[in-house]
This record gives structure tokens, sequence and C-alpha cells, in this order.
């Protein structure tokens, strides 16, 4: 069992939160989230460039000098990948880069992520984390009494849109509703801050699990 601490808003501890390390993977699976973060990356691209092949470029096919006894450089038609306006040699195609991932694997690398945060004290969970009109200096302010000075993504139970509004517009930083978290965003910034309520809905979500003997190794 691993206790964290809850904090107010002004940085102060205000309590310990208990966490079943097994709700989280037990241990960080450093395979497991390396493949989490190369699917989302790879469902980002797009895969719609595509080039002509010479049999796509117009010109004629006929062989512009004979191979040998010229002094050029042999080469064929116009098409031709070594001419100016010719075809490419490996035309790129469009394809489809996705990968899949069952959905207990994507929730544990999930709670994988969000252990490693723990275990690296990166991880801040706030008893409430409320402004009362949209201002980015609240947000800032807030930020400041945790000491974050990097980057950071914000995990609320739900949509807070004061909250959203203050906070879009510092650098480095992100928010989310927790129930959208994914590996790539716990793991692409440095710090989580997540309130006490949205960190008790996501637990819920999660599985124990238990180490194998390999992973033990």
């Amino acid at each position: 069992m691993i206790e964290v601490s809850v904090l107010n808003m002004d940085g102060n501890e205000v309590g310990k939160f208990p966490v079943d390390e097994a709700l989280l993977g037990t241990v960080v699976r450093p395979a497991l989230l390396k493949q989490a973060l190369v699917r989302h990356n790879a469902n980002q691209r797009q895969g719609t460039v595509r080039t002509k092949s010479r049999a796509e470029i117009e010109g004629s096919t006929k062989k512009l000098y004979a191979q040998k006894h010229t002094g050029n450089a042999r080469r064929g038609n116009l098409r031709t990948s070594v001419m100016k306006g010719g075809g490419m040699a490996f035309a790129k195609r469009p394809r489809d880069f996705r990968q899949d991932m069952p959905l207990k694997q994507r929730r544990l690398a999930r709670a994988n992520a969000i252990l490693a945060k723990i275990l690296s004290n990166n991880l801040k969970i706030l008893d409430t984390f409320t402004v009362a009109t949209p201002k980015t200096k609240e947000v800032a302010k807030i930020l400041k009494n945790l000491n974050v000075d990097r980057s950071a993504i914000i995990a609320t139970n739900g949509i807070d849109r004061f909250l959203w509004r203050s906070a879009r517009n510092i650098s480095r930083m992100s928010i989310k509703p927790a129930a959208d978290l994914n590996a790539y965003d716990v793991l692409s910034k440095r710090t989580l801050i997540i309130t006490k309520e949205a960190f008790e809905n996501v637990l819920k979500t999660c599985t124990p699990s238990k180490v194998k003997e390999s992973d033990e190794s």
C-alpha cells in the first residue's frame, strides 16, 4: 500500500490517500508503456501522402540515347527517377499506420503510467481544484503553490469549463477529464495533477493484477 499526500490549492498537506499498487499494475512495465506510446503516435499519423511513380508520369517511353559509348551517364526515358520531373523510384502510397491494443492492456498501461508518476513523486492529488471565474492568473498561482514549474496535465472529474478556460493559455499545460486519460497523456507531461474525487473514479476502473515470475526477474 502506497500513501500519497492530499494537498489543497495552497499546496499544504491535508491528508493521505492510500493507493493499492496492485490496482496500478504492482510494478512499472517499461515495455508496456513503450507499446502504448508507439501505438498512440502511430494512430496520429494520417497516412495520406502519395507521390507518382515513373509509370504515372507523362512522357515518351523511348530511351533517350544509347546505353554505351556516349560519354554520358546511362539513363532510360524521360520518366526515370534520375531525370528532373521524373517519377519517384519508390513512390509513396497511402497506408494505414493504426495499431490495435486490447482494452485491458490499454487500461493497464494507463494505470502503470500513474504508478510511475507516484514512484517519481510527480503525482499531485488535490482535495478540490476549482476557480470562481475563468482567470489564468488564478490557476498559475495554484501551480506555483504546488511547485509545478514544468509541463503538467490537470485531470478533473468531468468537464470544468472555468478551469479549462483558465488553464488553456498556460504553456506546456493541458487539462482533460480523468475518464479520458490515457497512458500517453500521463507520460507526455512531467506532473499529473488530479482531484481526489477523479482519482477515486479512475481507481474504480482498474483491475488488480499480479506480477508474473517473468516480470520479477
